[in-house]
């Protein structure tokens, strides 16, 4: 699958108004013409953030449903409202992997990205030891991908380039336990904190 995972910077005290907005509207507006809603989540350590995913069978169904939705009368008729609370839409990584939705309980996750020297080198090593590693430590990765380098054939949403990532998900706040990857990475990796939208609905 094709996933976009899309982190929004929001304007001061305007996250409730848009997480409201797309769980009322936009959820089955994209639904219905043919995108797949992953997870949809508030960052636990940004009150300004928004992070979800959605995902597509392949780049082309991505192009058509993408036109189809921001061409559509449900995009049209809340887009300034939507845009309203955005300082930022284009902080986006264009995936290969299986898509991720909520856990069950509206639990909290967290999100580790990592960036590779070499791509597949880390994605060998990541299978092969850091997976099995992680699940004997009781933080197994769920949604697992990697960057998706085919071009972006709908250009009126960028999406980052010229970068390599793997991430994952696990459950819970707490980042998981990781070896010393500076040999891998070329950087150390990032941790996003997540609890899913519906956590507000259920006291969370």
């Amino acid at each position: 699958m094709i996933v976009e995972l899309r982190q929004y910077t929001l304007r001061p005290g305007a996250r409730d108004t848009l997480v409201e907005l797309f769980e009322r509207e936009f959820v089955t507006g994209q639904q219905a013409v043919g995108i797949t809603l992953g997870g949809r989540f508030r960052d636990m350590d940004d009150p300004d953030r928004f992070v979800w995913l959605r995902g597509f069978p392949d780049m082309e169904q991505r192009y058509h449903s993408l036109h189809a939705f921001y061409s559509g009368p449900v995009w049209q008729e809340h887009r300034d409202r939507a845009n309203a609370t955005m300082l930022d839409s284009d902080d986006v990584l264009l995936l290969r992997g299986p898509g991720f939705t909520a856990p069950a309980g509206a639990a909290p996750v967290t999100v580790t990205l990592c960036h590779p020297r070499d791509a597949a080198a880390f994605a060998g090593y990541f299978e092969h030891r850091l997976r099995p590693a992680l699940a004997a430590a009781g933080a197994p990765p769920a949604g697992v991908h990697r960057t998706e380098h085919a071009e972006n054939d709908f250009p009126a949403l960028p999406v980052r380039t010229g970068e390599d990532v793997l991430l994952w998900f696990t459950r819970g706040e707490a980042p998981p336990p990781l070896p010393d990857l500076s040999a891998h990475l070329a950087a150390p990796p990032r941790h996003l904190r997540l609890r899913p939208v519906a956590a507000a609905a259920e006291g969370g």
